[in-house]
């Protein structure tokens, strides 16, 4: 029995570790074209003519496809289907074909001036046509995600999953980072708005060529485990494979639900935060425009460092329900102290954000490898599809058009000529207040689960690491 386990590559720890490293930057590459635009609201007004509601549809476009037309899901059934290599390649392929409608939208001055009115909406040409790139991208990147997810759980269950988990987030959220902190001074630096887009094109096109690579390291995996299958005399069950009427078995269950709203609830409180979050630190804190994309780009250069913390920690010690508790309390608390308006000093909008940070890197590092312990690996990139169209529907494409419209219907203070441009003001405090109600929401929802965990006995409280 010794000799087969050491026939299987995925007990290799290099090999492992070299198969998230490629995968990771692929994702890594993703999420830099997720958040490249959000430090750019101010430029995309001055050069472009945006309002933020313009600002607001481009953002929530990421969900079009994936909330209304469910593509996503079928993205999670393809991949249990299908497999992991040609639904990653195809999900990186599609990433770049989002990416480069998007860019030509925002670079080419062909759309200037002309406006479309679609169903019930009009916005200008430029908005529509970066949107429908964003939302093409969008179904890229959230297929991509799940099927990485997938991976993971491929090559780490038994072993260092939550830290795995939480080392793809951290190298992804990379992408972030820089994306908040490099993306102004870029636009600036280049003299236009879509410099940066083009920058993220060219390392998605890289990441594609990372996730072919991978799948070498794949159907060498695969390999190994039906050597080891063949030396014990074990044979694969059919009953393994992904049925359709699986979907049923994974919405039936309580448990996958009180992630998915506790997935949805938590976010919301963060990615349509940190889309408007530049302009928040100059409209409130006074910080220089230049400046402003780096305070929030702490928060993803500290999950860089704790995400996987957190995650060894629950790989060792257990106790993931309480875990997302504590994340959930975190964000409350930093959301109700940033609608407070006297409290403006830039100091204490770094102090925030870093606990912001610990709470983003909390709720994370325990829910993704909690899924699953709840739902079977064979169900898993549907369970995850699930998960993340919910996320999709709610903390992606409605909460940031909403957070546009409320600031642009009830928290406009004044407007102010700056560098010949008429520049609008806001206050910030609604939106804070609607962020920290989502994040206690959550907090129930981490509760339930917790609940629901004692009965069920999922072990979301145990470790990961088996002994």
């Amino acid at each position: 029995m010794t000799e087969t386990i050491k026939k299987v590559l995925n007990d290799s720890k290099s090999a492992r570790w070299t198969a998230l490293l490629i995968v990771s930057f692929t994702m890594f590459a993703g999420y830099y074209l997720a958040d490249v635009m959000a430090p750019l609201d101010g430029l995309l007004q001055k050069e472009l003519g945006w309002n933020k509601t313009d600002y607001g549809w481009f953002t929530g476009a990421y969900g079009w496809f994936n909330v209304f037309l469910f593509f996503l899901i079928f993205g999670g059934i393809i991949l249990d289907k299908m497999g992991v290599r040609f639904t990653g390649l195809a999900a990186a392929a599609v990433m770049v074909a989002g990416a480069a409608l998007k860019y030509w939208a925002v670079s080419t001055p062909s759309l200037e001036g002309k406006s479309w009115d679609i169903l019930f909406w009009t916005f200008p040409a430029q908005v529509w046509l970066a949107a429908l790139g964003y939302a093409i991208f969008g179904v890229g990147v959230e297929v991509a995600g799940i099927t990485v997810s997938k991976i993971i759980v491929k090559w780490f269950k038994g072993h260092e999953l939550a830290l795995a988990m939480g080392l793809q987030l951290s190298i992804a959220r990379l992408g972030t980072a820089l994306a908040l902190s490099t993306s102004l001074p870029i636009a600036k630096a280049f003299g236009h708005v879509s410099t940066p887009i083009l920058i993220c094109l060219l390392m998605l096109v890289i990441g594609l060529l990372a996730f072919f690579v991978y799948t070498f390291n794949d159907k060498r995996l695969e390999k190994s485990i039906k050597e080891a299958k063949l030396d014990t005399g074990v044979e694969a069950s059919p009953d393994e494979e992904f049925k359709i009427k699986d979907i049923l078995s994974i919405i039936t269950n309580k448990g996958w639900w009180y992630v998915s709203i506790l997935c949805a609830l938590f976010y919301s409180a963060v990615f349509p935060f940190l889309k408007y979050a530049t302009y928040f630190m100059v409209n409130k804190f006074g910080v220089e425009e230049n400046l402003a994309g780096i305070i929030p780009g702490l928060l993803p250069f500290g999950t860089i460092l704790l995400t996987p913390v957190f995650g060894n920690l629950y790989d060792r010690k257990g106790k993931g329900a309480t875990i997302m508790i504590i994340g959930s309390l975190l964000i409350i608390f930093v959301h109700l102290l940033f609608a407070v308006p006297i409290l403006n000093s830039w100091i204490i909008a770094i102090i925030l954000m870093i606990i912001l940070g610990i709470g983003f890197s909390l709720v994370p590092s325990a829910m993704w490898p909690s899924v699953p312990k709840i739902i079977p690996e064979r169900q898993l990139g549907t369970a995850y599809a699930l998960i993340f169209w919910v996320q999709n529907a709610w903390a992606l494409m409605f909460v940031p058009a909403l957070i546009g419209w409320v600031l642009d219907t009830y928290c406009i203070t004044g407007t102010s000529i700056v560098d010949g441009q008429e520049v609008t003001s806001y206050n910030y405090t609604i939106p804070m207040i609607l962020f920290m109600s989502f994040g206690i929401t959550a907090l129930l929802f981490a509760f339930l689960l917790k609940i629901e965990d004692k009965k069920k006995g999922y072990g979301l409280q145990l470790p990961n690491i088996k002994n």
